[in-house]
């Protein structure tokens, strides 16, 4: 294949020269502001009317963001394209066999999202945790894939960081008929309508949370922010949802915003005292003991801060970073990575 290719991103920040070779920096990510959808524009007349029907809609739906657990939780970060990295992580846990079938019995498995971009693997790690997902509920155990910046980008338009693999695994869903904003190449189109809010592979991603209380731990991508805890996560959870089946136009702000659940640093980076008294304002709102974050590699392995409030779980696993893979296990009020620091 050519040059990779770069995809116009309707109003998005303008891509980099290239998105293969070394990871940019994560601080230069900046949250898509408006959504490609590929679809064709409604009608002025009865538009508005329409959009508070749908939005009356989605609001009536009861949505849960928290969920028990009946044994150990597991916890996975940032899996970038990376399906060996992601097998050897599950493997790591205890929580799959040579054949990649669970064997994890009454564990929660929590990934905090960016399974997407930087890697050629992306079917391949959407495929074996949807199965896994059926394996562990069948055994009494439970596995809760999150939605990070990654998989709401490629949602937004913004394929910045699919490699040309990525664009490849997706070119059946090319379909000619169908409009986008804007000049898209023919080697885009395909991934650009498969994940396009209200097609295929989005409406996958609405099924999933944007933030999840698991036993006594909330996890997300970026961080929970006190502003973003008072809105309410059910809110943020059903406001996402809607926007990935298609049923509003525009990503809630709360996916948008660079203090958002899933773009926020505060308490991945030097947290400051002021972060940890947040965060611990946060953590005693929702009634949880700790946050679990990926989105910002941990160079050094899985680190915490905060006297333990925090933990931060992205080792840049993926062959992308280079990373070694380790996973956090929550038990019984213990937490650890494994493997364990020497």
């Amino acid at each position: 294949m050519g040059a990779l290719v770069l995809v116009p991103l309707f109003g998005c920040p303008a891509p980099p020269a290239a998105t293969s070779g070394k990871p940019a920096a994560a601080q230069t990510q900046a949250p898509p502001t408006a959504v490609a959808d590929g679809r064709r524009a409604p009608a002025e007349a009865g538009a508005k009317a329409a959009a508070g029907t749908v939005e009356a809609s989605w609001r009536a739906r009861a949505v849960n963001s928290t969920f028990p657990v009946a044994g150990r939780v597991i916890a996975l970060g940032d899996l970038h394209g990376d399906v060996r990295a992601t097998r050897a992580a599950l493997r790591l846990g205890g929580l799959i066999d040579g054949e990649e079938h669970w064997i994890g019995g009454a564990t929660t498995v929590v990934q905090t999202g960016d399974q997407l971009d930087r890697g050629d693997d992306e079917p391949e790690i959407l495929a074996l945790l949807e199965r896994l997902r059926g394996e562990a509920a069948a055994a009494g155990g439970a596995v809760h894939v999150l939605n990070g910046n990654h998989e709401i980008m490629n949602a937004a338009g913004d394929l910045r960081y699919v490699t040309r693999g990525g664009f490849a695994d997706y070119v059946s869903y090319d379909d000619p008929t169908v409009p986008t904003r804007g000049a898209v190449p023919k080697e885009a189109r395909g991934r650009m309508l498969a994940f396009r809010p209200g097609a295929d592979i989005a409406n996958r991603l609405a099924d999933r949370k944007v933030i999840a209380v698991v036993g006594d731990s909330i996890f997300v991508h970026g961080g929970v922010r006190a502003k973003w805890a008072e809105y309410g996560i059910d809110h943020i959870n059903e406001e996402a949802s809607a926007w990935l089946r298609g049923e509003v136009e525009r990503p809630p702000e709360a996916l948008l915003a660079k203090d958002g659940p899933v773009w926020d640093r505060s308490f991945s980076l030097d947290t400051s005292e002021e972060a940890c008294e947040e965060l611990a304002q946060v953590l005693t709102r929702l009634g949880v003991a700790r946050m679990v974050v990926g989105h910002t590699v941990q160079s050094d392995g899985i680190s915490s801060a905060c006297g333990g409030l925090v933990w931060r779980i992205d080792v840049g696993m993926s062959a992308h970073y280079g990373g070694a893979p380790s996973v956090l296990e929550i038990d019984g009020g213990e937490v650890r990575a494994l493997p364990r620091s020497n």
